[in-house]
């Protein structure tokens, strides 16, 4: 059992790729945690995703044990967090838990969109920050100048900012006596009723659910009876441990203690993220406030390809669900692609992660329709109806207007692109807030439709500043807007996992875009295939696919023309019984192509 006086809970904060999780592997390596032998690149990144994109999708703890120079004892519980703009989520619960944070910024880049965005959230969650300057060793290293932009940007002190490089190891031990000095001890009661917070859970094929914990009163020790507040069930604890990366079985936890819990839970959803829990015999009066529920922004449905394979999917989406609280999904159908699943996400990286996850670890093939966001249908009965899928839009006999979601951007650029970003974001529909200079780069605060930045804003962006922009945002509110659906149909049928919501000024470029890049990835067939684009009855678009032809005449040597006339019309008559029964095959990789509009 640890004293609170002893104990500092910290998460580190930073932009991607500006050296979080290298950071986390030296102290671990410098407190002696994981033997040398064990030690690896990015420790606390375990999916497989992760180590190959270079990112972190997932909070990871970790509990450290380091003697300081005044020869105490201390317990450090290290949360590493995302930093992409789509795992917010994550790194607003793990704030919750701790009480300090690292905030880590790149010596050479400086303050980015991200940065600002994790320790705005740092600072409302009421944390204690200690500046650390990475990649000190770089020769374009600029140690005052970030320091400055800190105190600018931010309005943080730094005169105090640790400088380190955390892959060479330099001055990381002046960040672990910056942890102890600098970061305030938990506080808590040992003798009040448990009251732990639930701020994490996942699945695990050998215990079931596991459960991670942060103790903010109270003991809980193995074989006590615990209750879920916000579900009222109960539980007897199995085994407690703590994470030093692999579990270690633990006798008890006290005040301001982080480890895990296992409880013959059998299912993730019993198991909510910010539930307080206590125990049984003597609960605590108030749960703790918990978190909001997380929204999702994006909408797709996934659909697989083989439809006999529902099950299995059924099966991996809830599984995935349990270890990811900012997923959601519901089951609906479609006419050309069967069962499936409609699922929301924060934002585009999370659908391509979390459909990457579902192919991966559960191996299976998988369609994914358009991305949208959830409308607002304003009916002339006075009703609104939510609109999640294109395909479910009501008669526009029937509608008054429509809103669409808006956010408020925020772009950090290098002088030199900005005009490349402005004019990227008036083609978004984006109207200016506000544009202010922090040495030589440039913030620019957008408020933009945010189905325009679903498809490949991001993309975009990266592509028109040559990677140097970073970027942030966050959900402002509804507006209403001139949208319309606009239909695919592929040999006159429609193909409701092409429908889709578009600007009216924009639907004619959109249609025209979609049915030429349809026309290079539907293959040929015996008969001609036309494809247009549509809104309602009215055709804005359409190309045709030229049939295959067989040389029906080769056979003719001379003779009379009409021979091969009369060869030539019967041909004909084939082609047009074809067409109209004709099944037109779309492989599943039109759809993904399809729908990546390049601009």
């Amino acid at each position: 059992m640890t004293e609170p006086a002893r104990i500092r809970n910290f998460s580190i904060v930073a932009h991607i790729d500006h050296g979080k999780s290298t950071l986390a592997d030296r102290l671990i390596q410098l407190t002696g945690t994981v033997a040398d032998r064990d030690m690896k690149e990015q420790l606390l990144d375990s999916m497989d995703i992760e180590r190959e994109r270079g990112i972190t999708i997932k909070a990871n703890t970790v509990r450290l044990d380091y003697r300081a120079r005044d020869g105490q004892d201390y317990v450090l519980n290290l949360i590493d967090t995302p930093g992409h703009v789509d795992f917010a989520y994550e790194v607003s619960r793990s704030m919750r838990a701790v009480e300090g944070s690292l905030l880590v910024v790149d010596a050479t880049q400086g303050v980015e969109a991200q940065t600002l965005a994790n320790v705005y959230q740092a600072i409302d969650a009421g944390h204690e920050i200690v500046p650390v300057l990475n990649k000190i060793d770089l020769p374009a290293a600029d140690p005052d100048r970030v320091k400055e932009q800190i105190e600018d940007v931010i309005g943080l002190d730094a005169s105090e900012a640790v400088e380190i490089s955390a892959k060479t190891g330099f001055g990381v031990p002046a960040v672990l006596e910056a942890i102890v000095t600098r970061l305030p001890p938990p506080r808590g009661d040992r003798e009040a009723p448990l009251k732990a917070m639930l701020v994490d859970s996942w699945y695990d094929a050998y215990l079931g659910v596991v459960v991670m914990i942060r103790v903010m009163d109270g003991v809980i020790r193995k074989g006590d009876r615990i209750r879920m507040m916000q579900t009222g069930a109960t539980y007897g604890v199995d085994r407690l441990a703590v994470l030093r990366p692999a579990m270690t079985d633990w006798v008890e936890l006290g005040p301001g203690e982080i480890g895990v819990l296992t409880a013959s839970i059998k299912q993730v959803r019993d198991t909510r993220v910010g539930d307080t829990i206590t125990h049984e015999r003597r609960p605590c009066d108030a749960p703790l406030p918990g978190f909001k529920p997380s929204v999702p922004v994006v909408f797709c449905g996934l659909f697989p390809v083989d439809a006999s394979d529902f099950e299995a999917l059924r099966d991996a989406i809830e599984k995935l669900a349990l270890n990811d609280a900012s997923f959601t999904y519901e089951m609906e159908t479609s006419a050309a692609l069967g069962f499936g699943f409609r699922c929301g996400f924060l934002g585009l990286l999370h659908l391509e992660v979390v459909r990457e996850r579902l192919e991966r670890e559960f191996d299976l093939d998988l369609i994914t329709t358009a991305p949208s966001v959830v409308y607002r249908v304003f009916l002339r009965d006075g009703t609104v109806k939510e609109l999640h899928n294109p395909a479910d839009m009501p008669d526009l006999t029937h509608v008054d207007h429509i809103e669409e979601p808006r956010i408020k951007a925020t772009i950090l650029v290098p002088d030199d692109y900005l005009g490349d970003v402005l004019k990227l974001c008036q083609d978004r529909r984006g109207e200016q807030l506000e544009l202010t200079y922090a040495g030589n780069r440039a913030m620019v605060v957008y408020d933009l439709p945010l189905n325009e930045v679903v498809f490949d804003f991001y993309d975009r962006l990266k592509s028109v500043t040559k990677g140097y922009a970073s970027f942030d945002y966050a959900l402002t509110g509804y507006r209403e807007d001139h949208l319309v659906k606009m239909s695919v149909l592929v040999n006159d049928e429609p193909v409701d996992a092409l429908a889709m919501m578009v600007h009216r000024d924009r639907a004619e470029l959109r249609g025209r875009a979609m049915v030429e890049k349809l026309k290079d990835l539907i293959p040929r067939h015996m008969f001609k295939i036309p494809i247009q684009a549509a809104i309602g009855g009215r055709v804005i678009a359409r190309e045709t696919i030229a049939a295959l032809r067989k040389d029906v005449t080769a056979k003719c040597y001379g003779g009379d023309v009409t021979r091969k006339k009369k060869l030539l019309e019967k041909q004909k008559a084939g082609k047009k019984k074809m067409r109209q029964f004709g099944k037109v095959e779309i492989p599943q990789t039109a759809f993904i192509n399809a729908l990546k509009m390049d601009g």
